[in-house]
């Protein structure tokens, strides 16, 4: 059977988020969303996030998912770069529990706007990024559908 491309782009600044974005990634499992993962930090690898970035269209995606902690400035970068709609998910950090990336994130300039979910809200994350596919794709609103009808009858 042939893998379907992927419709979902998440990225995240290394590699110490990704137990914290597997929660992402399940829900999209469960969804049955084809989805790539890239680990590339914004200030680390930036010609690499922009390339990523800058492609995302080309190859697929239609929602990105970024993850970073405390400047967590990969959403604002990824955004600068794609005109797919970007979900930063802030990381929760030892500093200051999160709120530094939170911050970070809801911060943005005019122009370059990104929507966040809660702090290490990873499955939120799914969930919009699907909602936001649903906008244009029946499946993707269904899915949607059933999802929540499920959650109100738990």
């Amino acid at each position: 059977m042939a893998q379907k491309a992927p419709l979902v782009g998440i990225i995240m600044g290394s590699t110490s988020d990704m137990g914290a974005m597997e929660p992402c990634m399940a829900q999209l499992d469960e969804f049955g969303i084809p989805y790539e993962v890239k680990v590339a930090s914004a200030h680390r690898k930036p010609a690499e996030v922009h390339d990523w970035a800058q492609s995302a269209h080309d190859r697929g995606i239609r929602v990105i998912i970024a993850a970073a902690g405390k400047a967590a400035h990969l959403g604002g970068v990824v955004a600068a770069y794609t005109a797919c709609p970007v979900i930063c998910v802030p990381m929760k950090t030892s500093d200051l529990g999160g709120l530094d990336s939170l911050l970070s994130m809801v911060q943005m300039p005019s122009g370059v706007p990104v929507a966040c979910v809660a702090i290490n809200g990873a499955k939120n994350a799914a969930i919009l990024a699907v909602q936001m596919l649903g906008t244009g794709d029946a499946a993707c609103y269904n899915t949607i559908v059933d999802f929540k009808k499920a959650m109100a009858e738990a």
